[in-house]
């Protein structure tokens, strides 16, 4: 079974930084796109940040400049998030689409979310 586990969140101040890491495990074979969403109080979920395989990433306008996604070469991607702003604060997803076989059939699998907390 797959497994998407963050971890890295918590309380920051305004223009600080916090890494957010997520590891896949379990029967993995493969991992195609991985990805970070955000669900704020109140609001639906929302991407943030995607990275393909080969590392061509994408981020949400309100994010550039200040976030950055990456990937290694084995189940990892990590959100460097820096300057901060209250407007962050949310639950942080990992996304990745995973095969857990030779055959390629990719699934979305989700984590359990990271709460980030920006104070001002």
């Amino acid at each position: 079974q797959v497994q998407l586990v963050e971890s890295g969140g918590g309380l920051v101040q305004a223009g600080g930084s916090l890494r957010l890491s997520c590891v896949a495990s379990g029967r993995v074979f493969s991992i195609n796109a991985m990805g970070w969403y955000r669900q704020a109080p109140g609001k639906q979920r929302e991407l943030v940040a995607t990275i393909t395989r080969g590392g061509s990433t994408n981020y949400t306008d309100s994010v550039k400049g200040r976030f950055t996604i990456s990937r290694d070469n084995a189940k990892n991607t990590y959100l460097q998030m820096n300057s901060l702003k209250p407007e962050d604060t949310a639950v942080y997803y990992c996304n990745a689409a995973i095969a857990d076989t030779p055959s390629l059939k990719y699934t979305d699998y989700w984590g359990k979310g990271t709460l980030v907390t920006v104070s001002s």
